[in-house]
C-alpha cells in the first residue's frame, strides 16, 4: 500500500492545556478512516494540520509529491457573488463538467432542489453546508477529509453520501480521513478507526461497531491491570508484616465473545448515570390526532393524520425536510392547532421539547451553570439518591470547571446537554425531541441514549440519525407528500429502510426535473452537448441510467387511454383511502385485543398484513399510472 500522507511528533497546544501530544500517523491508497473522539479532543484539528490549514506547535507533516487533498471544513467557506453553478463546477467548459458522470450525481445528489442560478449569498446556512460538499465531491482528489459531512443531511443524502464515497475510488486507491457523529456513516464508509483522546491518536481497525468492542476490551485490560496492581501491594503489604516470601502468580485476562463483553461494559468517560426522575403520572390517554389537516393560507402541508400515541410510545419521525415534521411536532405539542380535524389530549399529559433553537437558554445566557440549575430547585432525586445541583451536572459530563462557567460560553454540545436535562427536571411525560444530537459526540450521544432507554414516558424523536433512531426508538412513521404533494403520516414497519425505498421511488421523476433545471442554467443541458458532437462528452452517458439529464418525458396517449388512465387512478386514490381507514381500525382492534388470545392475534395481524401489502401494490400502480399521464 502507497504512503500518501505522514504526521511524525505532532504537539498542539493552547493557552490552556495541550490537545496533541507525540502524534505519528500515516495514511495510505487505500485507507478509509474514521475519526471519533469527544468534543474539544482535537479531531478538527488533527484534520486541519494533516490538509496543511493549521501548523503544529511541533513535529511535521509530510506529504508524497504529487498527491492532492481536498477538505470540507466546519467554517463553510464559499466565494461571494458567486452562483451555485459557478461555486460547484469552478469554470469548466460546460461540455467538460456535463460530461462527467461525477459531476452530474454530485449535483443530483446535494444540490437537485436549489436552482443552479442562485447566488451563494442568498443560501440558508444547510443550502451552503451541501454546496460546499458538492463543491469539493465534484472535482478529483487523492485524498478527502471530511469534518461533520453529515450535518444538514437528511437520512436520504446521508445514504447517498455513504454510497457515493464507497465507489469514489477503486479498491485499494484514494484515502478518505471523517470526522462525524453519525454512527451509522462511521460504519458504512470507515474500515479504520482512530479516537484522539488524552493527547493521542490510537487507531482501531474496522468501523464504529469493530471500535466499540476493542475498546471495551481496552478498557477491560486497564480496569484488570489496575485491579492486578492493588492486589499485589496488598499482598506484598502482609507478607513484609509476616516477613514471608513473596509469592505471586500473574492472573490470566482473556476476552470471551461479544455478548460476555456487552453483558459487563465498561463505564463510559462521560458517564451518565441520570436513571430516573420522578414524572407525573401518564394515563391511558395521552394524545390523538384525529384526521387532522393543517394548510397556512393556500398551501396545505399536512392532509389526514390520523395517530393515536400510546403511553410509553417511543416513536421515531421521518421525512425530507420541508415535509411537514415540524408542523406534526407542533400539532402534538399543542402549540399549532389543526386547520380541520382535531387533537385530543389527555389531562395529565405533560408535554415537553428539546427543539434545535435552544430557545430556553437565552434568557440565562450569562448566568453560571450551577447557579442557574440551583434556583430551579435545591436538590434532586435521581436513582433514588438526594443529589446537589452540581452532582447531577458531573453526572451528565459537566467537569468541575464548565460548573462556573457562563451558559453562553458553553459548547453547542454542553448547552444541549444543558437544555435536556433542564427539561427532563420538570418532570415531563412525553418528550419530543428535534434533531437531539447536532453538536455531540460519539460518547455522549451512548450516554443520552442510555438515559433515554430509562426514561419512562412517551417519547418521539425527529433525527437524521439513523443510528440514533433505530436505538431509542421501537417504531418509525414517515411524513410522506400524498398523491396530491400534501404529507401524509405512514407507519413504517420496514423501518428506516422501508423508508429509503418509498423516498426512492416517489422522488426519481422529480429528482430527474431538478436534474435538468441545474443543467439548464447556462441555457444548455448535458444532453445538448452530446447533439453538437463535442469530444469531451462522456462515453458512459447512455450506460448511467441512474442519472439522467432530463425528466423523461411521458409516452404519447389517445385521448381514450388518458380517460381510461385517469379514471383507474381516481379509483386507485379512493380505494387506498378505504384501505388507509381499514389499516387504522385494524391496528385499534390489536391495542385492544387480549393478549392471551394468540390465535386471534395471529388472525388479526395476517389480515393487517394482507391490507398492507394490497396498499402497497396500489400506491406502485398509482406511480406508474402518474407517470404515464405525465
Amino acid at each position: 500500500m502507497a504512503h500518501l500522507l505522514g504526521a511524525e511528533q505532532l504537539r498542539v497546544e493552547y493557552p490552556t492545556r495541550v490537545v496533541l501530544d507525540g502524534v505519528t500517523i500515516g495514511i495510505g491508497d487505500g485507507d478509509r478512516i474514521g475519526v471519533v473522539g469527544r468534543n474539544g479532543d482535537g479531531k478538527s484539528t488533527l484534520l486541519r494540520i494533516l490538509a496543511g490549514k493549521q501548523q503544529p506547535d511541533a513535529g511535521r507533516v509530510t506529504r508524497r509529491s504529487g498527491i492532492t487533498l481536498g477538505m470540507l471544513d466546519q467554517a463553510d467557506e464559499l466565494a461571494t457573488g458567486r452562483t451555485v453553478l459557478e461555486t460547484v463546477v469552478g469554470d469548466r467548459p460546460e461540455h467538460e463538467w456535463a460530461g462527467d458522470r461525477n459531476v452530474r450525481d454530485v449535483l443530483a445528489g446535494l444540490i437537485a432542489d436549489i436552482p443552479g442560478h442562485t447566488l451563494v449569498d442568498d443560501l440558508s446556512g444547510g443550502q451552503r453546508r451541501r454546496v460546499a460538499l458538492a463543491a469539493l465531491l465534484s472535482r478529483e482528489w487523492d485524498i478527502v477529509v471530511l469534518d461533520e459531512p453529515t450535518n444538514h443531511l437528511d437520512i436520504g443524502g446521508v445514504a447517498w453520501l455513504a454510497e457515493h464515497l464507497k465507489r469514489r475510488w477503486p479498491a485499494g486507491q484514494g484515502a478518505l480521513l471523517v470526522v462525524t457523529h453519525d454512527r451509522w456513516f462511521l460504519d458504512e464508509v470507515s474500515l479504520d478507526t482512530w479516537e484522539v483522546h488524552d493527547r493521542i491518536v490510537e487507531p482501531f481497525e474496522g468501523g464504529y461497531a469493530a471500535y466499540v468492542l476493542q475498546r471495551m476490551e481496552r478498557d477491560r485490560q486497564a480496569a484488570t491491570v489496575e485491579a492486578k496492581r492493588q492486589n499485589l501491594m496488598k499482598k506484598e503489604l502482609a507478607w513484609l508484616r509476616r516477613g514471608a516470601p513473596a509469592r505471586t502468580s500473574k492472573p490470566k485476562f482473556r476476552i470471551e465473545a461479544a455478548n460476555a463483553l456487552i453483558a459487563d461494559v465498561p463505564p463510559l468517560r462521560d458517564t451518565v448515570e441520570l436513571t430516573q426522575l420522578a414524572t407525573s403520572r401518564l394515563g391511558k390517554d395521552v394524545i390523538d390526532l384525529l384526521d387532522a389537516s393543517v394548510s397556512y393560507g393556500d398551501r396545505a402541508v399536512l392532509h389526514g393524520i390520523e395517530w393515536r400515541i400510546a403511553p410509553g410510545e417511543r416513536t421515531g419521525i421521518l421525512g425530507v425536510n420541508g415535509a411537514g415534521k415540524s408542523t406534526l411536532l407542533k400539532l402534538i405539542d399543542g402549540s399549532l392547532e389543526p386547520t380541520s380535524g382535531r387533537v385530543k389530549r389527555g389531562k395529565t399529559v405533560v408535554v415537553a421539547t428539546l427543539d434545535q433553537q435552544l430557545a430556553d437558554l437565552r434568557a440565562v445566557e450569562n448566568e453560571r451553570v450551577s447557579a442557574f440549575v440551583a434556583g430551579k430547585r435545591a436538590s434532586y432525586v435521581a436513582g433514588g439518591k438526594e443529589l446537589t445541583p452540581g452532582q447531577l451536572l458531573e453526572r451528565l459530563g459537566f467537569t468541575s470547571a464548565q460548573l462556573s462557567t457562563p451558559v453562553k460560553d458553553l459548547s453547542g454540545g454542553q448547552k444541549r446537554r444543558l437544555q435536556l436535562l433542564l427539561i427532563l427536571l420538570d418532570e415531563p411525560n412525553v418528550l419530543i425531541m428535534d434533531e437531539p444530537t447536532n453538536d455531540m459526540d460519539t460518547d455522549m450521544l451512548a450516554a443520552i441514549e442510555d438515559l433515554l432507554d430509562s426514561w419512562p414516558g412517551t417519547l418521539i424523536v425527529v433525527s437524521h440519525d439513523r443510528y440514533l433512531l433505530e436505538r431509542v426508538t421501537d417504531q418509525q412513521y414517515a411524513v410522506l407528500p400524498g398523491p396530491d404533494g400534501v404529507g401524509r403520516l405512514r407507519h413504517l414497519p420496514g423501518g428506516v429502510d422501508e423508508y429509503l425505498r418509498l423516498a426512492a421511488t416517489a422522488a426519481g421523476p422529480a429528482q430527474g426535473a431538478g436534474r435538468a433545471t441545474v443543467a439548464s442554467v447556462t441555457g444548455a443541458s448535458a444532453a445538448s452537448v452530446d447533439s453538437r458532437g463535442s469530444g469531451a462528452a462522456s462515453p458512459d452517458r447512455s450506460v448511467d441510467s441512474r442519472v439522467p439529464d432530463a425528466a423523461p418525458s411521458a409516452p404519447a396517449l389517445s385521448g381514450a387511454e388518458r380517460r381510461a388512465a385517469e379514471k383507474e387512478l381516481a379509483s386507485i386514490e379512493r380505494r387506498i383511502e378505504k384501505l388507509t381507514a381499514q389499516t387504522d381500525a385494524l391496528h385499534v382492534l390489536l391495542a385492544e385485543h387480549d393478549m392471551s388470545d394468540y390465535e386471534g392475534l395471529a388472525a388479526r395481524n395476517a389480515e393487517l398484513q394482507a391490507v398492507q401489502a394490497e396498499v402497497e401494490q396500489l400506491e406502485h400502480r398509482w406511480l406508474e399510472l402518474g407517470e404515464l399521464l405525465g
